[in-house]
């Protein structure tokens, strides 16, 4: 059975409204994995890596952060991934938000509070400066770019297309509901299922 690796929002988690979504979406045909991802981008990554290397999915999926994640991680580790409203610049987002704040769903570990602070910015500024540093000609079709009409957070498929071919657009905002990853998300995600085989 194919498997896809959902890689959530910053407010979000894998146990989003999202990711309930995609699973029911894909019951019975393929399996969604929905991990928890750490709030450091870099150790994001690293963990992300590693759910990789056990479990070897067929697609990234990302949407918002967790799309910005999957993009730098895509022609690295050799596989295509879905982007959902890619948030490309998150220190734009993050220095709006400083402080404490809640996740929006719960996370396994029982822990709900999360911080943004310099160092988190400073850390997501970092990456933002080499995110692009992987994408190869291979990969320009590899990547698709899911984009919201109605999103007011990100607006980033302007610099997607300056990197990638592929761009698609539906009638929602920033964070799709769940009928509208069923609708939008899932089609396209066995599409590309059914179109690219995995590199590793």
């Amino acid at each position: 059975m194919k498997k896809i690796l959902f890689l959530h929002g910053f407010f979000a988690t894998g146990s989003c409204p999202m990711a309930k979504a995609l699973k029911e979406a894909f019951e019975g045909t393929a399996v969604v994995l929905t991990p928890d991802l750490p709030l450091h981008p870099k150790e994001a990554l690293k963990e992300i890596r590693s759910i990789i290397d056990r479990e070897q999915p067929d697609l990234l999926l990302g949407n918002s952060c967790g799309s910005f994640l999957a993009q730098m991680l895509a022609p690295v580790v050799g596989i295509p991934a879905l982007l959902g409203n890619p948030y490309f610049m998150m220190t734009e987002f993050l220095k709006e938000r400083i402080g404490e704040h809640e996740y929006k769903a719960p996370r396994r570990d029982g822990n709900q509070r999360l911080v943004i602070d310099e160092a988190l910015i400073k850390e997501f500024a970092e990456l933002e400066a080499v995110q692009f540093d992987h994408c190869t000609p291979y990969y320009k079709n590899r990547v698709w770019g899911l984009f919201g009409e109605q999103d007011t957070l990100a607006h980033f498929a302007p610099l997607f297309l300056e990197h990638y071919n592929q761009t698609f657009h539906f009638p929602g905002g920033h964070t799709p509901t769940e009928q509208e990853v069923k609708t939008w998300y899932a089609p396209l995600a066995k599409k590309m299922l059914m179109k690219f085989s995995v590199n590793f």
